[in-house]
């Protein structure tokens, strides 16, 4: 059964910091590209950050170009989002994307940034 369960979403104060997760299981997550995608309500879903199956990352957002950094850690089947110097418009249910012999999201997790 494949599962991405993203984490470590919350509240947090303007220029504040969180470091979201994904643990993905019941696939090779080490041979899938691997993405997180912000949407806030009323908008589309917008492509934040993507990174290679090597590690090798290949897009930012620009909006977030300098403040977040996308990682993973094969060993642990985990992608990660470092998020810093958070601005409210920032705030958006963050979720998610495997992308490989077949596509998978996560439910995503909320993070909201207000003072």
């Amino acid at each position: 059964q494949v599962q991405l369960v993203e984490s470590g979403g919350g509240l947090v104060q303007p220029g504040g910091s969180l470091r979201l997760a994904c643990a993905a299981s019941g696939f090779t997550f080490s041979t899938y590209i691997m993405s997180w995608y912000r949407q806030a309500p009323g908008s589309e879903r917008e492509l934040v950050a993507t990174i290679r199956s090597t590690g090798t990352v290949t897009y930012y957002a620009g909006s977030v170009k300098g403040r977040f950094t996308i990682s993973r850690d094969n060993a642990k089947n985990t992608l990660y989002l470092q998020m810093n110097s958070l601005k409210p418009e920032d705030t958006a249910v963050y979720l998610c994307k495997a992308v490989g012999e077949n596509y998978y999201w996560g439910q995503g997790t909320q993070v909201t940034v207000s003072s």
